[in-house]
């Protein structure tokens, strides 16, 4: 069955999570994704571990977790970008692809002559991707970022952790979200941009900051900033614009409630044996409740505290108020849920054994994604590639001679 890019091209000039999550996306959706990497080096995530893939007699081989987890379905080339011969496998390959996707260091591209404006001319219809921490212009340009700096600085920490007055302090969340937002802004971007080369309007160049992505997607709290000019703050499990929303502690664990609207409140209260809640003042709309939000909250951690999370759970399923368990991440791919939807995808590995990988969420009707290759080793396919371009074995030897590959 065909894939939604089938016959899309991508040459992938990125590495550690942004581009490459990028990118792993686009050949999730059936795109042939060359991913170029430094020859005896790699990507900087094959070495971020452990955890690194067993070999069958159980010991640890090169082949780190965290980089699996952003390049399957990809082929991995080995090309020395500081090379004339690499820039002129490079240059070959633009030729034939549809999407280019860097992360480099603002400039170091063009001194290579493998910037955009190089590149169209040679493929005047290519999609060119340049993701960095701060963008190609303006006075931060230069500088490098790495996502925890970016969750700092772009605001995301300000408002993640206990407040304060609960002896909290600012907390980064638990994976690089802000990497991984990037690179889905990345991927829905060059989508668009093939959309609009194929109504006639050529190729084009994407400048993608890092920054501006977290502030971007910072969402209701942003505007929650704008339009009432008080600086969001730190609520822990909380949120800033609904109340009961927010984790509560049981008498054996923890439980997450969302009440949403002020109908799923008046179940909850009456649930919870204070009907009186819904027509309290204080209480009666979510407006109201979200002024008086540390008097209620107080209220409900007390009766909370008489059950265990089972039966409160239980109990919230009953009446179709939104609550769930607070599950480890072994708890979620143990679940029954996990096996039903499958999401974990086993597939076959160089290292000679099946490793799982994690499914795309997406499910499509009739182009279905695709499970085609495992991450590759440190440049598996180079020769694969190479022949396709028409190398024949003496020019790959002397590429390899002049450690172009």
């Amino acid at each position: 069955m065909a894939a939604a890019l089938d016959g899309i091209k991508v040459l992938d000039l990125t590495r550690v999570l942004a581009g490459p999550w990028a990118s792993q996306l686009l050949a999730d959706f059936g795109a042939d994704v060359i991913k170029v990497e430094r020859p005896g080096v790699g990507d900087d995530t094959r070495k971020w571990g452990p955890p690194f893939l067993a070999d069958d007699a159980g010991q640890p081989t090169a082949e780190s977790a965290y980089f699996c987890s952003a390049n399957r379905n990809k082929r991995s080339i080995t090309i020395n970008l500081a090379s004339r011969h690499g820039q002129s496998i490079v240059k070959d390959l633009v030729a034939r692809s549809d999407v280019v996707i860097e992360n480099y260091k603002v400039g170091t591209l063009q001194r290579y002559g493998l910037d955009y404006e190089s590149l169209a001319t040679i493929n005047p219809g290519i999609v060119y991707c340049s993701i960095s921490a701060f963008g190609q212009s303006g006075s931060r340009a230069a500088e490098p970022g790495y996502d925890a700096m970016i969750q700092a600085t772009a605001g995301l920490m300000s408002i993640t952790g206990e407040p304060d007055e609960d002896g909290g302090s600012p907390q980064k969340v638990g994976v690089a979200i802000s990497d991984i937002m990037a690179g889905m802004y990345a991927s829905n971007a060059i989508l668009a941009a093939l959309l609009a080369r194929g109504r006639g309007l050529g190729g084009q160049y994407i400048d993608l900051a890092l920054f501006d992505s977290q502030v971007a997607w910072l969402a209701n709290q942003n505007m929650n900033y704008l339009v009432s000019g008080e600086t969001p703050r730190r609520l822990g499990t909380g949120h800033p614009n609904l109340v009961p929303y927010q984790a509560f502690e049981t008498a054996d664990g923890f439980i997450m409630l969302a009440v949403g609207n002020d109908e799923q409140f008046s179940r909850c209260a009456r649930l919870l044996g204070h009907a009186e809640w819904v027509t309290d003042r204080r209480f009666s709309s979510n407006a109201a409740r979200v002024s008086h939000r540390s008097e209620l909250i107080r209220e409900m951690q007390s009766v909370f505290a008489t059950q265990g999370s089972r039966e409160w759970l239980e109990a919230f399923r009953q009446h179709v108020i939104p609550a769930g368990p607070i599950n480890t991440i072994a708890e979620v791919f143990e679940s029954e849920y996990a096996s039903e939807k499958s999401l974990v995808r086993p597939m076959q590995h160089s290292i000679g054994k099946v490793v799982p990988t994690v499914a795309n969420p997406v499910k499509f009707s009739s182009t279905p994604v695709s499970y085609r290759r495992a991450p590759p080793l440190l440049g598996e396919h180079t020769e694969e590639i190479l022949v396709e371009l028409g190398y024949g074995p003496d020019r790959i030897a002397a590429l390899r001679a002049a450690d172009a590959i």
